[in-house]
């Protein structure tokens, strides 16, 4: 895809979802693309965004994770976006992006190396993207065996789980209690299918830094871990 049919493209779909007024689904849209709209972001210098009641112009690295974020927030599956819940998840992206990206912990976070634990790392892709963007790096495990042998060999800032993981329906919390066990205290935060209080209750009595199945409360989590580990 050349630049002149990303732009078109865009254009297009600029054209298409401003009559509706529905910038996250845009964004969701942008993101869709891949590695061919990261290469146009690349080249941008600043993006702005208008819409349902907001406004807001983000650099190349803040409209990458802004996009990303925006997509994992209102792409759970089952579920169907309204407009307002969809241009409130847009918004909500970039104010919390925003936030990041002007406080300190921006600078720890380009030299943050994250451990995510999941057996459907395709689920997480644009959970991944939207930190990737302010420059922390990834390592993929897909069991709680291949986590452990990552982590006997190098240092994380911190560890993210999902919880359930064949045959163990309680891997998350397997994988915790083992490294807490050990007397390893990187933040571990747990995303999973469920954000009710009695479950980030159990999280934390267990050493979590929290659980969440929310895309901007993990975003929001993970920084807080990274600046707490600086």
């Amino acid at each position: 895809m050349s630049v002149d049919d990303v732009v078109k493209l865009i254009d297009a779909i600029t054209k298409l979802f401003s009559v509706l007024v529905y910038p996250a689904v845009l964004l969701f849209f942008l993101v869709r693309f891949g590695r061919d709209l990261s290469d146009f972001f690349s080249g941008l210098g600043e993006l702005s965004l208008k819409g349902a009641g907001f406004e807001a112009s983000l650099k190349r690295k803040q409209a990458e994770a802004a996009a990303a974020l925006a997509a994992a927030a209102i792409s759970k599956p089952g579920e169907t976006p309204t407009s307002e819940t969809a241009a409130q998840g847009a918004k909500d992206a970039v104010d919390v992006v925003a936030e990041a990206v002007n406080s300190r912990i921006a600078k720890r976070a380009s030299r943050s190396r994250i451990l995510w634990v999941d057996d459907r790392p395709n689920n997480n892709i644009y959970e991944r993207r939207s930190l990737e963007a302010l420059g922390i790096s990834f390592e993929l495990a897909t069991s709680t065996e291949e986590a452990l042998e990552k982590l006997s060999r190098r240092r994380f800032d911190a560890i993210i789980s999902d919880m359930g993981r064949p045959p163990d329906s309680q891997a998350g919390y397997t994988l915790l209690d083992k490294l807490r066990s050990l007397g390893e205290q990187t933040p571990f935060i747990i995303y999973a299918g469920s954000r009710s209080p009695e479950h980030i209750a159990e999280a934390r009595r267990r050493g979590a830094v929290g659980c969440s199945n929310n895309a901007i409360e993990l975003f929001e989590m993970v920084l807080s871990a990274i600046g707490r580990a600086a």
